[in-house]
């Protein structure tokens, strides 16, 4: 069988940067092994999956090596294939999933064609690192959260941007992915994520965890519209509202490749 894929860079508009995601559409699901072995074979942090539903689509995300739950990169992926490169005449998608309803729109901001996805917030909460966990980061983190992912907030952005540690350490943790995060020079905060336990040990742009982000910030910097940059190698940048139990975040995208599998 024939499959078309597609390799979108998400959270930006110039190639090479934010954050790739291959793209899977279909008719029906193929075997759950299958889908994973794709996404090993792909090699990047997210393959995305969906089938259309009488909604919409229902949605599903694999890293390397298993399947997660949420992922707001790959979503964006997904919806910019399915705006531009699909039949669909719509504004609005609407996406079944783990998480549950995820609605994501065509928007226009400052004259930009921008995607916002719609996804549940996940306020973290302050919690107490496990014994020698604290002791693998260079600098003292002034801010312990966890709600899903851990969360750790440093004095700044510099922080955040030359932070150097074993990210393979983290293995020896219960982090389900760590978070460092700081108020940022001319956006309202920055971040870079890690998650070894799932295959990725620094994924370059994640809108899943803006979801936890986004809550901590507008709360500590008392707005509910926030810029924000991802500052890892290849770096994103994300526009997000703050709507209680959800979230908006937006961002651009660019395919990069349309390929075929064949299974």
């Amino acid at each position: 069988m024939e499959y078309t894929i597609f390799q979108v860079d998400a959270f930006t508009s110039e190639l090479f940067c934010g954050n790739p995601a291959a793209v899977v559409p279909l008719e029906k699901w193929l075997d759950t092994e299958l889908m994973q072995k794709i996404a090993f074979e792909n090699n990047l942090s997210e393959t995305a999956f969906f089938v259309p539903t009488s909604k919409g689509f229902h949605i599903r995300w694999f890293t390397p090596i298993e399947e997660v739950d949420l992922c707001g990169h790959a979503t964006l992926a997904s919806s910019f294939v399915i705006f531009n490169h699909l039949s669909y005449n719509k504004d609005r998608i609407y996406f079944e999933s783990q998480s549950g309803e995820l609605i994501v729109d065509k928007t226009v901001d400052k004259k930009d064609a921008l995607i916002t996805l719609n996804f549940p917030a996940r306020v973290p909460q302050p919690f107490t690192p496990p014994e020698g966990f604290l002791e693998l980061f260079p600098h003292k983190a002034i801010d312990f959260l966890f709600n899903k992912s851990t969360v750790l907030v440093f004095e700044s952005e510099e922080i955040i941007r030359n932070m150097e540690f074993d990210i393979k350490e983290l293995l020896k943790f219960k982090t389900h992915g760590v978070i460092i995060t700081a108020k940022g020079n001319e956006v309202d905060f920055v971040s870079r994520f890690f998650a070894p336990d799932c295959g990725i040990d620094e994924d370059p742009v994640t809108g899943y965890a803006h979801t936890i982000l986004v809550p901590y910030w507008s709360a500590k910097l008392e707005k509910k519209k926030l810029h924000a940059l991802q500052v890892s190698k290849r770096g994103g940048e994300l526009f997000l509202e703050n709507l209680g139990d959800r979230v908006t975040i937006s961002g651009n995208a660019i395919i990069y490749s349309k390929g075929y599998l064949y299974l």
